[in-house]
């Protein structure tokens, strides 16, 4: 950190008020002890602090938020033993659940110092009201109007001093969010407020000694209703944050041959984890580079020294504030940019893959959302190998096929060219002594110099991009039908069902080889008037009927003549449809038609979750 930022970070304005605030509350906490006299009924005051403790560490949830309902037990702590102590026990439960809760070094002073001068600000205001403004001969009334008095003055006090922070802080604090605090204190005080009034009502009677046993039987249905509520609101928050998880994966599973398929992540994330910058580096045949981000972050190259410190990475490792631990690669964030998650993506003991998430707080990761970003980073390391290995495929694909181009070439074009290369220079040499005979001889060498152009225009065609590939699956179909129906007269029906997915090429030409041959088998064979085309994106698979209403066929008979016949026919298609890891299914009968289906699976999906540092085994 140079100079000049280490002077910005001191001298930030929400920093400075934060340590003004600080300063002032406890020094407000320093008079108060001072100003302590006695502390009578040790036992009730110990009950109070305990459940004060546990309502402020299990804030309850409300309408839009969470707030602690601890005002109740405040109020009576200083109904009892009075301001300075009210204040020192407010002071002493948020300096102990700041400090169990992890929370930074400025968070543990702030906190407190803004609840306890709200507190003080609060009592000092509504008793100068009440003793200079108010009067008032029931006892009770006169309680409640103080209460009402003390609580308004804290919520807004407590608020103010809040939205000030939130307002000098760099990041943008809009109206939707003040908005969602506002609503939740509300009803924090509302329901604070009523069980405080339950509390002097229910004192003012003559029901005997008030010991600690009455303490604890009036206070343990709102410590209660804290713990449960708070309990609920993390079971369902965690289910939240699987399901997330689950649609997060589910979807870039879906969008795996689609070279956008990163762009799921960069859309979604925040569905999972609300952060601030992301990036994803991977490593692709060697080299790294940033397959996706998000945020305001750096997208220059990554250098030798930070490749070798990102693979030496096996299991997520948590900086909890850059200024005391970093990597090489903190500096691809903005210096405000305080805490970092750098979770792995590890494939048999080798990391092809770092995903990296930033937040301004320090401290700011929580260990439940750790747990679902290693999560994401193993399912991401899968999916990773998942794509490569689907490249890699359709390279073979791709090397087969130029090998069969080739073999073909070789095999018939190369040695029809070199026969009537032979037959030509034999006519050349009979031309004088056999006319006759050499004018045979250039006739069949001419046809088969014909049927070898053919055969190299065929080739040519089938090295050019693929229809598929120019225009897609289901505009290639259309296409298709159009010209079947003019050169055939046959009448065809089409119809395209669910959302429209992104495939692999080599699917899409699976497909539409299947469609076509299928089609070209009833032309030739079928003699039917009609055809009917249906390509579906069902929830498990992708399907392809082609059924006509024509004479039906033996399916035994037809694959014992697709054996001795080296075209793309029965045989091919099923062959076809296994390389995709699809099925092929053949129904006919005589005199009822025939319907083709092929089923391509679509990527699977895991329904498990698992916290999971160990390696992604391939």
């Amino acid at each position: 950190m140079t100079k000049k930022q280490m002077f910005s970070f001191i001298d930030s304005p929400d920093r400075i008020f934060m340590t003004v605030i600080s300063l002032v509350g406890w020094f407000c906490v320093g008079i108060q002890l001072i100003a302590i006299d006695t502390w009578n009924d040790p036992w009730i005051y110990g009950l109070l602090l305990i459940f004060f403790l546990i309502c402020e560490y299990y804030p309850m949830p409300v309408w839009r938020g969470f707030s602690s309902i601890s005002f109740p037990v405040v109020f009576v702590i200083y109904f009892i033993y009075g301001l300075p102590i009210a204040v020192f026990s407010y002071a002493l439960v948020m300096f102990l659940i700041s400090i169990i809760k992890r929370r930074p070094l400025r968070i543990i002073f702030f906190n407190p110092s803004q609840l306890l001068l709200s507190l003080y600000i609060g009592a000092v205001i509504s008793d100068y009201i009440m003793t200079s403004w108010i009067s008032l001969s029931n006892t009770v009334f006169s309680q409640i109007v103080e209460l009402a008095l003390m609580s308004i003055i804290f919520y807004i006090v407590n608020n103010l001093i809040v939205d000030i922070v939130l307002l000098l802080r760099p990041q943008h604090y809009p109206y939707k969010v003040w908005k969602q605090k506002f609503l939740s204190e509300l009803n924090s005080l509302g329901i604070s407020f009523v069980y405080a009034c339950l509390f002097i009502i229910l004192g003012s009677q003559n029901r005997g000694q008030i010991d600690v046993f009455t303490f604890f039987f009036f206070f343990s249905p709102l410590v209660g209703l804290a713990l449960l509520s708070s309990s609920i609101v993390r079971i369902r928050k965690e289910r939240t944050r699987l399901k997330a998880l689950f649609s997060l994966t589910s979807n870039l599973n879906k969008m795996l041959p689609d070279h956008n398929w990163l762009d799921v992540l960069k859309t979604s994330f925040h569905e999972l984890i609300d952060v601030e910058a992301m990036i994803l580096w991977t490593n692709e045949n060697g080299k790294w580079k940033m397959s996706s981000h998000k945020g305001k972050v750096s997208t220059k190259p990554l250098t030798m020294e930070m490749v070798e410190q990102l693979q030496t990475l096996k299991v997520p490792l948590v900086i909890t504030d850059r200024k005391y631990e970093s990597l090489l690669t903190d500096i691809y964030f903005e210096q405000k940019q305080r805490s970092f998650v750098y979770a792995p993506l590890v494939i048999d003991q080798e990391t092809v893959g770092v995903f990296a998430i930033a937040r301004s707080r320090t401290k700011a990761f929580g260990h439940e959302e750790i747990q679902a970003i290693a999560t994401l980073s193993n399912q991401l390391a899968v999916i990773l190998k998942t794509r490569l290995l689907i490249e890699e495929k359709e390279k073979r694909s791709i090397v087969e096929e130029r090998n069969r181009i080739a073999r073909d070439i070789h095999d018939g074009v190369a040695q029809t060219i070199a026969g009537a290369l032979m037959k030509l220079e034999t006519a050349q040499r009979k031309w004088e002594k056999s006319p006759e005979e050499t004018k045979i001889l250039v006739i069949d060498s001419m046809d088969k110099l014909r049927g070898s152009l053919k055969q190299i225009r065929q080739s040519i065609y089938a090295l050019r991009p693929y229809i598929t590939e120019r225009v897609g699956l289901q505009s290639a179909i259309k296409q298709r039908i159009t010209v079947f129906e003019k050169e055939t007269g046959l009448s065809f029906t089409y119809e395209e069902r669910g959302e429209n997915l992104s495939l692999s090429s080599m699917v899409e030409k699976i497909l539409y080889d299947t469609f076509q041959e299928s089609v070209q088998n009833i032309i030739k064979h079928a003699h039917a008037t009609k055809v009917e085309i249906l390509l579906s994106y069902q929830k498990e698979h992708i399907l392809l009927r082609v059924k006509d209403n024509g004479v039906g066929f033996s399916l035994v008979e037809a694959m014992m003549k697709a054996q001795k016949e080296p075209h793309f026919g029965i045989l091919q298609m099923n062959d076809a449809a296994e390389r995709i890891g699809a099925s092929l299914q053949i129904d006919s009968k005589p005199e009822q038609g025939t319907e083709i289906s092929m089923m391509v699976p679509r990527m699977g999906i895991e329904e498990g979750f698992e916290y999971d540092q160990a390696n992604v085994s391939g």
